[in-house]
Order: C-alpha cells, then sequence, then structure tokens
C-alpha cells in the first residue's frame, strides 16, 4: 500500500490492518525450532548472519555483538541464537544505509531479550533512525507519516537463521548448570580417556 502525505482515511488503517492480517501479521511470530541451549564457532555465525569473519571479530572487539556463549583465549568463542539474530540484523540495517552508531542503538535496545519478545518485533527505519514496532497499529501509525519506510520483521529473520543453522553442527553452552552424569557406555569412556589423555 502507498502512503502519501495529507489527511488519511481512516478507512486506509482498517484495510491495512486487514491486509496484514491476510499476509501474516509482522509482530506476532512465535520461534522454538532450534535449542537455545547451544552456541555456534565464529564461521557458522558469519554464514548465517552473511557477515565476513572480519566483520565479526570487529564487532566482537568493539562491543557490537559479542559472543554470550563462551568466551575466552584458550576456547573458540561460541554466539548463540539471539547473538547471530543480532549480527544478522545489524547486517541488515548496514545494507540499507543506517549509520553504526544508530545500529548500535538498536542492537543495545534489543539484546538480552528472550527469544519469543525478539519474534514479535518488527523494526521500521526512514533511513535515519530506527524505530521498534510490535503490533501492527505501530507500524500503521509510522506509516502514516508520509515518509518512505522499510520494515524488518524480526520473525522473518529469526526464520532464516533457522534454516541456515539446522543443519551446522552447534555444541553444546558450558555456562549452564552441570546436568546429572548420564551412565557411560565402555565405548564412551575410552573415547573420553583419549580426549582428556
Amino acid at each position: 500500500m502507498a502512503v502519501a502525505g495529507g489527511e488519511r482515511d481512516p478507512h486506509d488503517r482498517r484495510f491495512a490492518l486487514r491486509l496484514a492480517g491476510q499476509q501474516g501479521l509482522l509482530c506476532e511470530e512465535d520461534v522454538v525450532a532450534l535449542p537455545m541451549d547451544v552456541g555456534y564457532r565464529g564461521p557458522a555465525a558469519c554464514t548465517a548472519a552473511g557477515i565476513s569473519y572480519r566483520q565479526l571479530d570487529y564487532w566482537a572487539r568493539t562491543g557490537l555483538v559479542e559472543p554470550s556463549v563462551r568466551t575466552g583465549a584458550h576456547n573458540a568463542p561460541l554466539y548463540s541464537l539471539p547473538d547471530i539474530l543480532l549480527l544478522k540484523v545489524a547486517k541488515r540495517l548496514l545494507d540499507t544505509g543506517i549509520s553504526l552508531q544508530q545500529i548500535r542503538t538498536a542492537v543495545d535496545h534489543l539484546r538480552g531479550r528472550p527469544a519469543p519478545d525478539l519474534a514479535r518485533i518488527t523494526l521500521m527505519s526512514d533511513g535515519v533512525s530506527v524505530y521498534e514496532c510490535t503490533s501492527p497499529d505501530e507500524v500503521v501509525d509510522l506509516m502514516q507519516r508520509g515518509q518512505g519506510m522499510f520494515g524488518l520483521a524480526l520473525a522473518n529473520v529469526w526464520h532464516e537463521l533457522e534454516e541456515a543453522l539446522g543443519v551446522v553442527p552447534a555444541e553444546e553452552r558450558t555456562d549452564l548448570p552441570a546436568a546429572a552424569p548420564q551412565p557411560m557406555d565402555e565405548l564412551a569412556r575410552r573415547r573420553r580417556e583419549r580426549r582428556t589423555g
């Protein structure tokens, strides 16, 4: 639906909401497919987010998006699924011309939210500012300003990540409480002894 300046007919708003309902709402999706208790190495995060390893390293060093599952000099860093979502969001915003300062503000705003909350957010931007929308009404209100806007539904980004990471090996998180020890068969015990020396 094209948006122009001037007075708005209230029927336009109802039409836009009805159309959004037919196409699937931008702000109301559930995500549960991938396990949240695993982490992904840098190359997998780069591939899923569509960024270079150099960008990943720079963004980690500058604090834009750091690996939250595992960090340290002795182990490869691991990125959580929400970390990779933030990387992909930053990349998409960067590709549309948003300044790194605005991207940093948007990422800081989203950081730490649970996955179901992230999936209900649509980021809207006029090329200068980034806005969070959590309902179709908010999207329509922003578009009624008459300025060109683009939107990024985080649920759609999440589903893209599910596809990309569904075939990539993940590693267990090391920051979770230890589970009760499982009985080990003879072959598993020998493998573990061989790995640990």
